[in-house]
């Protein structure tokens, strides 16, 4: 009704005064934060394309250990740390392995436990410094699983005589050994035995009972730690001297020993779900990238 009287005083009265109304030009609605989406899907793929350019720059050990870590991370987590420097206790291997060294198993061996028993071993053998260890690892199947045996001799290669302390081969050692155990479904016991040598250290109260169990417990704690599945181990026994490897000399060195034992599920075989699975985390091990061991 304004506008009409107002359009008719300026037809009548040129002279009238003109009212121009102005209204402020409105910009587009808030845009949200869709830019956001965007933005972090740039920077993700900026990230993976430096991850590339870096894993390219590296040798053939690195890039074949980061391969198996994207393959199969909850596998590496598992150990407890994840790094990728030479000489760390993650998705590295703790020494070059030799590119001629045997570390499959042959075409057509079923995933038993005697099969993880000899690849366990090519593995051992593969390591230069644990070679010269092989007469004192002693890998079989029995009726409880597979048992691996850490055997000592006159000059106490796994264990200083008295101590608990685990000695840098021993470390190395064991977790291969848990690297293997902590891909299979299987429970693990540990057991520690002495000799008949009455215990000769310092502390009072401390016995061959005590020192067998502390030395189980030690290897438990170092295989923990490179890569057995938490709750895996489900016994840890110190036996002292009372199941003796050679019972006709009870103070042979060689009944100072630490048993693996990894128990036997049914028939000793792994399900065909966990085989297959099981397969393919071993493929993506380092050193063992498309190699056949089935």
């Amino acid at each position: 009704m304004f506008r009409r009287r107002l359009r008719r005083q300026q037809q009548q009265d040129p002279r009238a005064v003109r009212i121009v109304v102005r209204r402020p030009k409105r910009h587009g609605e808030p845009h949200g934060g869709a830019w956001k989406v965007a933005y972090a899907d740039f920077m993700t793929t900026m990230m993976a394309l430096f991850i590339v350019l870096w894993a390219s720059s590296q040798n053939v050990q690195v890039r074949e250990a980061i391969g198996a870590y994207f393959r199969t991370p909850a596998v590496w987590s598992q150990a407890g740390r994840a790094s990728v420097l030479n000489g760390g206790a993650g998705i590295l291997p703790m020494q070059p392995r030799p590119a001629s060294a045997a570390t499959a198993l042959e075409p057509g061996d079923d995933l038993t436990l005697e099969g993880v028993a000899k690849w366990l071993a090519e593995l051992i053998e593969a390591e230069g410094e644990l070679k010269k260890l092989q007469d004192q690892i002693r890998i079989d199947v029995t009726a409880d699983g597979l048992r691996i045996q850490l055997v000592e001799k006159d000059d106490s290669v796994f264990f200083d005589i008295g101590s608990a302390t685990l000695k840098p081969a021993t470390r190395r050692l064991l977790a291969i050994i848990a690297r293997v155990a902590g891909r299979l479904p299987n429970e693990v016991t540990i057991e520690g035995h002495t000799d008949s040598r009455p215990y000769q250290g310092t502390q009072r109260d401390y016995s061959n009972w005590e020192l067998s169990a502390d030395r189980a417990n030690s290897a438990r704690r170092a295989m923990e730690e490179s890569g057995l599945r938490p709750r895996q181990v489900t016994r840890v026994i110190g036996y002292a001297d009372h199941q003796l490897l050679e019972p006709t000399n009870p103070r042979d060195s060689q009944n100072r020993r630490v048993s693996i034992i990894i128990k036997r599920r049914s028939e000793g075989a792994v399900g065909s779900r966990e085989r297959s699975q099981l397969l393919a985390e071993i493929d993506g091990l380092p050193g063992h990238a498309g190699k056949n061991i089935r």
